[in-house]
């Protein structure tokens, strides 16, 4: 806290010294390079790791790296917007630190009703930037298919982890999708197309609770989902409407039945992840099929029987009467 607090201070004071020595760019942002480096310059396409604070001119701050712990990526490319500070890094090398000021105006011209009362017109949003890293990219797509392809690796050990300190005792199907009945039903069992009403609960390897349909386990977990109504989901069975995990473990349960899912990435969210849920994720789902709503299915054609000696010689029995 004391080394957050020292940048801070810092970073007024270093803002109120470049007031006077503020360059424009060409879409109209002002800035101030407070290093002189003689590295390379950042150039297009680039991948660049910095740290940076963002207030507005009353030194409120809106956003910190070194708070969130962890700086941001990103590829250099052409600036589309005063905001985007493309304009800015092209001028910066390693280590470089720079101030930025966006004109609010600038921001939300065309769609003033989405601007926010503490950055009203005529003010600046402020960028205070440190330079942590640049790489090419094809360096920086090297080195992430490298660090998943250590989270892919680790992922099947992490699952075994999993049920083993859990104690679980599951099935697992010729995908691999690994689940356990924990309340049987005998009632009607979905078919593909069929319309389910599910309650569930899902949660990361390290019991980590990212969504639920259950207003009590939402709060319980810390969830915060404004405007979210909390009842059984809607899902199409069998359609891709879902990931396949579910569409594959829907169709093993009964109307009122639970079970517990254990869905490999593969059969989640893969490489990309999805929000919060990191690329190569098992998902662990506490499922409740709770109705099914079938749909109208055609009929089984029936399998038609294999003639016997009997029904041919029938058969040779009426053709001859015919032709006599």
């Amino acid at each position: 806290m004391k080394y957050i607090l020292f940048i801070l201070v810092l970073a007024v004071a270093v803002n109120a010294s470049a007031q006077t020595d503020m360059q424009h760019t060409p879409k109209g942002a002002l800035y101030h390079i407070y290093t002189n480096s003689t590295g390379e310059k950042i150039k297009l396409n680039d991948v660049i790791t910095f740290q940076f604070i963002q207030k507005t001119e009353k030194d409120s701050v809106l956003f910190s790296t070194y708070t969130a712990g962890h700086p941001v990526q990103v590829q250099i490319q052409a600036s589309q917007n005063v905001a985007d500070l493309m304009e800015v890094f092209p001028m910066l090398a390693l280590n470089d630190s720079a101030l930025v000021k966006v004109p609010a105006d600038s921001i939300f011209k065309g769609h003033e009703e989405q601007r926010p009362a503490f950055l009203p017109k005529g003010s600046s949003l402020t960028f205070i930037l440190k330079i942590e890293r640049i790489q090419s990219l094809n360096d920086a797509i090297a080195e992430r298919n490298a660090n998943l392809e250590k989270i892919k690796s680790a992922e099947v050990a992490d699952m075994n982890r999993y049920i083993t300190s859990h104690k679980l005792i599951t099935k697992t199907t010729t995908t691999g999708l690994k689940y356990i009945i924990t309340k049987p039903s005998v009632k009607l069992k979905p078919l593909k197309g069929d319309t389910l009403l599910v309650n569930y609960v899902g949660r990361t390897l390290d019991d980590k609770v990212f969504d639920s349909s259950i207003e009590a386990v939402a709060k319980s977990s810390g969830l915060q989902q404004p405007g979210r109504t909390y009842e059984p989901i809607q899902v199409i069975v069998g359609t891709g409407g879902v990931i396949p995990g579910w569409d594959e473990g829907l169709l093993l349960l009964h109307e009122g039945s639970k079970a517990m899912f254990i869905i490999p990435s593969g059969l989640a969210y893969g490489a990309q992840g999805q929000g919060d849920i990191k690329p190569y994720s098992t998902l662990v789902f506490d499922i409740e099929l709770v109705k099914v709503k079938p749909i109208k299915h055609a009929p089984k054609p029936t399998a038609k029987k294999p003639l016997t000696k009997k029904h041919l010689q029938k058969k040779a029995t009426v053709v001859k009467k015919k032709t006599t």
